[in-house]
């Protein structure tokens, strides 16, 4: 089954993710590219100044960039689109698309909250999906929005989660080395990052404390979402590395575990090994060497889909302490999204 898909802006750096991970996607036609008015009529390869080490895919290049209207006619046979719009035109458009039918995969945050959006990380919690069903009853849309958590959330979530269901979570605390590639290309000037770490990324560690308690939670027999209740506490930094969020996640456990036994839950954590999408790549990549991960070696791991954790050790505070190291622009955004609509479309479609 291959289906018809757009990307909502298609011209800034998660967008290029989109096009780079789409170009030959065996699920999805890439029919449109959307963005600005300003690049609307222009072809992709003049409308966007393209940020990644590898070359534009040339099929692509010579496309017709279209506006962000979802009643231009590129999108009436589209049925999904991924959206990388800014949280300010996302909460405005993506809405809109879903009421004309199109099913929204969105890598926003303005949605994630609400409370009949899933947010849904695929490993994690598809489950949620469910939930989707109301949000159509209570805005009478015939498509629907699904989102995928803030980048620095995916990477702890996912390592989090074999250790819950098996010891049970009291509390975590969580500090984040993340890259310079999570606030866009014009997001961090050199001036202020180079030789420096920025102590304070605006709303960061809301979104990670608040998005953890949804993903992990439970939904009701009404699909009402339970949050999670144990306690999380997150503390966020910027540094000069360009992709590859880090992440030094501190866990105290409701039953006692050994590095060793969170090892093993890690390691073997694999919930979609038997779906063959696409994009999966097993969750949690284990390094055992006392320096890894590292941004550097690691951030690929998976083609950028995996976790890449080590450094599990017992902590005299809390249970055990580990690092997580991610992707930040592919498994931590676009990477995100398109694993969700290959799950949905196995699952639900």
């Amino acid at each position: 089954m291959n289906i018809n898909v757009g990307v909502l802006g298609a011209t800034g750096s998660v967008g290029q993710r989109f096009i780079q991970m789409l170009e030959d996607h065996p699920m999805f036609n890439l029919e449109v590219l959307a963005a600005s008015e300003k690049s609307a009529g222009k072809k992709y390869s003049e409308a966007c100044y393209w940020y990644q080490s590898e070359p534009i895919p040339e099929k692509l290049g010579n496309k017709i960039v279209v506006p962000t209207d979802p009643t231009h006619e590129a999108f009436e046979d589209v049925d999904i689109v991924f959206s990388a719009l800014p949280s300010n035109l996302a909460k405005k458009l993506e809405p809109e698309f879903a009421k004309e039918g199109k099913l929204v995969f969105s890598n926003a945050s303005a949605m994630r909250m609400e409370v009949d959006v899933p947010l849904i990380v695929p490993e994690v919690n598809p489950e949620h999906f469910k939930v989707l069903d109301i949000q159509r009853e209570n805005r009478e849309w015939d498509g629907g929005i699904i989102t995928n958590p803030n980048c620095s959330t995916i990477g702890a979530i996912i390592t989090l989660k074999p250790i819950m269901d098996k010891f049970g979570i009291d509390m975590v605390n969580i500090t984040t080395m993340q890259a310079v590639s999570g606030a866009g290309y014009n997001g961090v000037s050199s001036m202020a990052i180079l030789d420096n770490i920025i102590p304070y990324i605006g709303g960061e560690e809301e979104k990670m404390e608040t998005e953890s308690l949804k993903i992990l939670g439970d939904i009701d027999e009404d699909n009402k979402f339970l949050y999670a209740n144990f306690k999380i506490g997150v503390s966020c930094n910027r540094v000069p590395v360009i992709d590859g969020h880090m992440e030094s996640i501190f866990v105290k456990t409701l039953e006692d575990a050994n590095p060793e036994e969170i090892l093993k839950v890690m390691d073997d954590f694999d919930p979609l090994k038997d779906y063959n999408l696409p994009t999966y790549a097993k969750p949690i990549i284990i390094k055992k060497e006392v320096d890894r991960p590292q941004p550097r070696l690691d951030r690929n791991n998976g083609n950028g889909m995996s976790i890449t954790v080590g450094r599990i050790r017992r902590d005299n505070i809390f249970t055990v302490k580990y690092t997580a190291l991610e992707h930040n622009t592919i498994r931590g955004a676009a990477g995100a999204s398109i694993l969700n609509a290959e799950l949905y479309i196995k699952k639900y479609m």
